[in-house]
């Protein structure tokens, strides 16, 4: 899952990249409205953390060109403390949600599990696709309750997979989502990491689309 960051103070920014990086995410980070607008526009974040005090252009107007343009991917809104009136404005500009700072890294993190999820219609912290479960929580896969360990990407592309259960998902998609924009993206690296994680998983679950991508298939 990749994630834009939107932050201007240089501290908060660098602790909220290697929070998300460490949970498993993949991070973009910009430092100012005029850029974060432009990412958010091109580039298919699966959630955006926007703070609101931005240089260029503040965050409330990017979020509601985001939204204008018909973009709907989940927003958390990072807002300074007691100012509940930025809040009112950020949610009725179509935030999904907020946190006032100072606040706790794992409460933001826990936040965004919960965004990715509803945008992806899961309710459940837990994941299940037969024999295989993600929790969400802590970022570990079990195959028949058993730990399944994986390289970063490998989790990166099964985790992508399991968000997007029973759907097509080409490899466009999957390297647009588990590598960052300024990363050396190769789709080709897509089929190796497929074929290590078939070798991990029991057979017939990831099914090939000749000419399109990926589908998980979940056995009754």
């Amino acid at each position: 899952m990749r994630v834009l960051v939107v932050e201007d103070e240089p501290t908060l920014a660098m602790q909220l990249v290697e929070a998300l990086t460490g949970a498993g995410y993949v991070v973009d980070t910009t430092d100012n409205g005029v850029d974060a607008h432009f990412l958010g526009e091109q580039e298919p974040f699966d959630a955006v953390v926007l703070d609101l005090g931005l240089p260029l252009m503040d965050g409330l107007t990017v979020l509601k060109r985001w939204r204008a343009a018909g973009r709907v991917l989940p927003v958390l809104i990072l807002t300074a403390r007691d100012n509940w009136h930025e809040k009112v404005a950020g949610i009725d500009a179509g935030a999904d949600d907020y946190l006032t700072k100072p606040f706790h890294m794992e409460e933001l993190l826990a936040r965004l599990r919960a965004l990715i999820r509803r945008a992806h219609g899961h309710a459940s912290v837990e994941l299940q696709c037969g024999p295989i479960m993600l929790d969400t929580r802590f970022g570990r896969f079990t195959v028949n309750g058993q730990l399944l360990v994986l390289t970063s990407h490998e989790f990166r592309v099964l985790d992508y997979l399991m968000h997007h259960i029973g759907e097509l998902v080409t490899r466009t998609d999957l390297v647009e989502h588990i590598y960052a924009q300024d990363h050396d993206r190769d789709s080709n690296t897509i089929d190796v990491f497929i074929g290590r994680l078939r070798k991990k998983l029991p057979p017939g679950l990831i099914e090939t689309v000749h000419g399109r991508g990926y589908r998980l298939i979940c056995p009754e």
